[in-house]
């Protein structure tokens, strides 16, 4: 998140001696900072001057928006300057390298020194894409193994290429994973067997900055997805790729990617997949409700940052000693990528010109190809706010959506892969789906990820007889949203394992079945179906060191497991508030987004709310179902995007302001999206507290410290829950809830009632 840049004008500093010549040339400034706005080409016609200097004997390499220069003598400055007379600069890191991003494009620039100047160059607009011949004459990738393959602007990406055959027996249909993780290590090919069980080719390309590949990283900014660009048509081109078109694969990482590569509509691109996505960086996992996640989203960030340095993937240093001179070579501007997690603390509010490009639900609607997306409610990583971006794939020629309560991985669980496996069979291989293969790859992914091997296997070939037209139509047919309920709780298998109770299918997303329902806070922890009832206030003292931060404590991927435990606590007495129904009547079913109301006053002027949806059984377990956060000062909404149940913040600064002293406010606090089956008998419980145990792994640093928070709920002030409920089920549920403990990624513990009474 970058701090906004200068542009200043050339003057003579550090003694450079300035010559008038034939062409004019401006005077010259040696700054100090390559962080600063590149200056813009001047228009055609300008007046310009070039300096008296030796030609450069530094290499430069101009790409889009950005122009690195490499063999630099270390700690010397140098200046990129255009005809317009401005000009920044910078100092070469020990390595002999220096990058210049967020050049505006355009001709007539050059790169000076107190000694040197380089010949003019011209920086490449983001649509200036290279030519289907250009694509086609590169040299040919690997018919397996390591090779590396060349951007539009000569940076040479690593790649891993996995054939399920030998390349004479092809063409393969072919997916490419596109990913700063490691795709290409060789001791990381185990999703690449998944696909060439299935029968197609695997290419795990190592995203700029990466791995081998060359150029320095930034999180996605616009040279990394115009490489992905790149990618899919050279990938394209080669002789062993069927129909001269690939799919894009992977989970998380690999996963947002897609979205940011379909973006730039590469013409051989047949579908993507992502899984286990989200849809704004900044809201859903680095700041959800405007407060700091410093577990996850600093800690990922920061495994980003240290893995973009020199050799920063141990892997790499063995390619080198192997002889791998191209990896050594693309290790060389490893030294420029900025500090992206002081960015993030430089950044406490939304900033539109950094955060929409790294929100995807601002530019899924330039996505024209087939989509199949899943992702899970209560996601420890990604966060599960993804749904709100699944109307704005509006060019997608089509969508398929998967959603699961559970974690990160749970994309890949049984259910999910059946359908996806499909997907990719009928818009990839443009073959009739055949889930044989799947069936014995669906318990090595299960025994791997989750910890069992007892899952389904017999996923029905539901297409034989069909041809590949009758097939594509009768999947396009289908309900494009599918909700997985009760993951983890079927009848018939271990407790915890990735196997869902019952399936739902709506048409589109926000579900159109769903009404707001409202509960009104009240008295004595009530939660009241009629607000004309609510009456009172309630308090507590926010406190966020009153529980620990996250309520999982084991390490990795143990999360994921089937047997995985949690240490889901209560709230501590006077730390927070409790609200509860009576007993419900009759089954609610929500299914989307959710809106808390409140009406606060508080003795400071800010302080951070957390809400949490749970359910308490009749046999006095209580399970948790959704949480949302809010930091009050940034209580301000877009009130075009938001609904009666989906509050919109901006989060901007300048919509920022204190709580007012001695009055009540409202503000509203974004449930995030969730399924859940209420069953009669069972109640709905909110709570209220500071932030803190409410999601594994994330880390909120809340600005809390013992405030009171004093909740007004009655007519006059009505704090409110409002869910969306599905009114009519139509799918086959057990009747009994499931065990305590057996849904992924929502604990049950006994309940305990909160001060309050709720």
């Amino acid at each position: 998140m970058t701090a906004p840049r200068t542009i200043l004008p050339l003057v003579v500093v550090l003694g450079l001696t300035v010559a008038a010549c034939s062409d004019g040339g401006p005077s010259t400034a040696v700054l100090t900072s390559a962080e600063s706005t590149a200056p813009a080409p001047a228009e055609t016609g300008a007046p310009s001057t070039t300096l008296a200097l030796a030609p450069a004997a530094f290499t430069v390499q101009p790409g889009t928006e950005q122009v690195a220069v490499l063999d630099a003598e270390p700690g010397s400055t140098l200046v990129l300057m255009g005809l317009n007379g401005a000009g920044v600069g910078g100092t070469v890191d020990e390595q002999g390298s220096l990058l210049f991003r967020d050049v505006t494009p355009g001709g007539g620039y050059t790169i000076v020194s107190a000694r040197e100047q380089s010949a003019r160059f011209e920086v490449a607009a983001p649509d200036d894409h290279p030519t289907a011949e250009w694509y086609a004459d590169q040299e040919p990738l690997p018919a397996g193994g390591f090779g590396y393959l060349t951007t539009r602007d000569g940076t040479t990406l690593s790649v891993n290429v996995v054939l399920p055959g030998p390349a004479e027996e092809g063409p393969y249909p072919t997916v490419v994973e596109y990913s700063g993780y490691q795709p290409r290590d060789p001791e990381s090919a185990a999703f690449a067997q998944i696909y060439t069980a299935l029968g197609f080719a695997y290419v795990g390309v190592n995203m700029r900055g990466t791995g081998c590949s060359g150029g320095s990283f930034r999180f996605f900014e616009t040279a990394q997805s115009l490489d992905g660009y790149d990618v899919i048509e050279t990938v394209a081109a080669q002789p062993w790729v069927q129909g001269g078109k690939v799919g894009m694969v992977g989970i998380s990482y690999p996963g947002i990617s897609q979205l940011f590569v379909a973006a730039t509509t590469p013409p051989s691109l047949a579908a993507i997949t992502p899984l286990s996505v989200l849809d704004d960086s900044f809201r859903a996992t680095l700041y959800p409700g405007g407060i700091l996640n410093t577990g996850f989203a600093v800690e990922w960030t920061q495994q980003r940052v240290d893995e973009a340095r020199p050799f920063g993937q141990a892997w790499t240093e063995a390619r080198v000693e192997a002889g791998d001179t191209e990896c050594a070579a693309n290790q060389r501007l490893r030294l420029q990528p900025p500090d992206l997690v002081a960015e993030i603390g430089d950044n406490p509010y939304y900033p539109p010109e950094l955060g929409d490009s790294l929100a995807p639900i601002t530019f899924v609607d330039r996505i024209t190809v087939p989509v199949f997306l899943a992702g899970a409610w209560q996601d420890e990583q990604t966060g599960g706010h993804f749904p709100r971006m699944l109307d704005r794939f509006t060019a997608a020629r089509d969508l398929f959506v998967t959603v699961v309560n559970g974690g990160h991985t749970e994309a890949l669980s049984p259910a999910v892969l059946a359908r996806y496996v499909e997907f990719l069979q009928l818009y990839v291989g443009e073959q009739v789906p055949d889930l044989t293969a799947a069936n014995g790859i669906v318990p090595v992914v299960a025994g791997t990820i989750f910890g069992t091997g007892e899952v389904p296997t017999d996923w029905p070939n539901r297409f034989t007889g069909l041809s590949y037209g009758e097939a594509l139509a009768r999947f396009e047919s289908e309900p494009a949203v599918r909700v997985l309920l009760e993951h983890g709780a079927a009848d018939g298998w271990p407790a915890g394992s990735p196997v869902p109770r019952a399936t739902l299918e709506f048409d589109r997303w926000p579900v159109p079945e769903a009404v707001p329902t409202t509960w009104a806070l009240g008295a004595d922890g009530r939660l009241l179906a009629d607000p004309g009832a609510a009456s009172g206030e309630s308090r507590y003292a926010a406190d966020p060191t009153a529980l620990p931060p996250t309520y999982y404590s084991g390490g990795g991927s143990e999360i994921w497991r089937a047997d995985a435990t949690y240490e889901w606590q209560p709230i501590p007495e006077g730390t927070g508030l409790g609200f509860v129904t009576d007993p419900l009547t009759d089954d609610v079913l929500h299914v989307g987004p959710g809106s808390v109301d409140l009406w606060i006053n508080v003795d400071a002027d800010d302080t951070d709310l957390e809400v949490t949806l749970s359910e308490v059984r009749p046999d006095g377990t209580e399970v948790y179902v959704q949480s949302g956060w809010l930091r009050a000062s940034q209580r301000a909404l877009d009130e075009a995007a938001s609904s009666v149940v989906d509050p919109v913040h901006t989060h901007l600064e300048a919509d920022a302001a204190p709580l007012p002293e001695g009055e009540f406010t409202e503000v509203r606090v974004a449930l995030f999206p969730v399924a859940h089956l209420f069953r009669a008998g069972s109640r709905l419980r909110l709570t209220i507290d500071a932030p803190g145990n409410s999601r594994p792994v994330w880390e909120l640093e809340s600005i809390s410290a013992g405030e009171t928070v004093t909740v007004g709920h009655d007519p006059a002030r009505p704090s409110r829950l409002v869910l969306s409920v599905v009114p009519d089920i139509d799918a086959d549920i057990p009747a009994s809830p499931p065990a305590c403990g057996a849904l992924r990624a929502q604990p049950c513990r006994p309940w305990v009632p909160a001060a309050n009474g709720g």
